[in-house]
């Protein structure tokens, strides 16, 4: 058994830890931190994520600020095919539905959840039992101007839609990196919204997620470059 780590002082001690532990199935990172490891994550979402904030020892816990919250870097582990491809979307921050006039992006929690991000990809393809599933090598990434300009782009967008009311009309397809996605555990979890003309309406809640293509890019330049 591993004994966790204190929180982590520096970016390089993080990455440090992080890369100790690349190869490493998630059950052997689960065995070492004395962590027992669910038959499948259909009811334990965020399980990994949350064994990986165990040992690397992230500290922000459930407040809205990033992971490592001395470091201001924020952890996601981001499940990958055998190619590396993301499997999925990326979840970033809740949208605000109401109360949005003067809201700007760099008030948002999108924008200050964006600052760092410790990628951890997971060899996640379904058919691999949750034990077996391989821990990759740590990305740490800091969006360029150019990604700052495209998030930022389609977080007003969306913003504005959800102000004048749209907010039902939103699908997946708008933006072009970021997209806004109902986030509920089920349909009968709803919130107020901003309806048309100003109407107060009940809908389920919205998440902002980075979309694949935009993650894919992102790992595909970071480990091109190591190589």
């Amino acid at each position: 058994m591993i004994t966790v780590p204190f929180i982590p002082e520096s970016e390089s001690q993080l990455l440090e830890r992080a890369e100790a532990i690349a190869g490493w199935s998630l059950g052997e990172l689960a065995d070492a931190l004395g962590v027992a490891v669910p038959a499948n994550l259909l009811h334990h979402k965020g399980w990994g994520g949350q064994l990986l904030e165990r040992y690397l020892g992230a500290d922000a816990g459930s407040k809205p600020e990033p992971d490592f919250s001395r470091l201001a870097i924020e952890l996601k582990t981001i499940p990958v095919n055998s190619s590396g491809k993301p499997l999925e979307t990326t979840f970033i921050s809740v949208c605000p539905l109401t109360r949005l006039r003067g809201l700007r992006w760099q008030e948002s929690p999108v924008f200050h959840k964006l600052q760092a991000i410790l990628w951890i990809p997971i060899l996640g393809e379904r058919q691999i039992p949750v034990a077996n599933r391989l821990i990759g090598m740590p990305v740490l990434w800091r969006p360029s101007p150019s990604e700052w300009q495209l998030l930022q782009q389609d977080w007003e967008e969306i913003i504005e839609r959800v102000a004048l009311g749209e907010v039902e009309s939103i699908t997946a397809r708008h933006g072009e990196v970021l997209q806004l996605r109902p986030k509920a555990a089920n349909s009968k979890v709803l919130t107020q919204a901003i309806g048309p003309g100003g109407t107060t309406i009940e809908t389920l809640p919205r998440g902002f997620y980075l979309k694949i293509p935009f993650t894919h890019a992102l790992l595909q330049r970071h480990f091109s470059a190591q190589g």
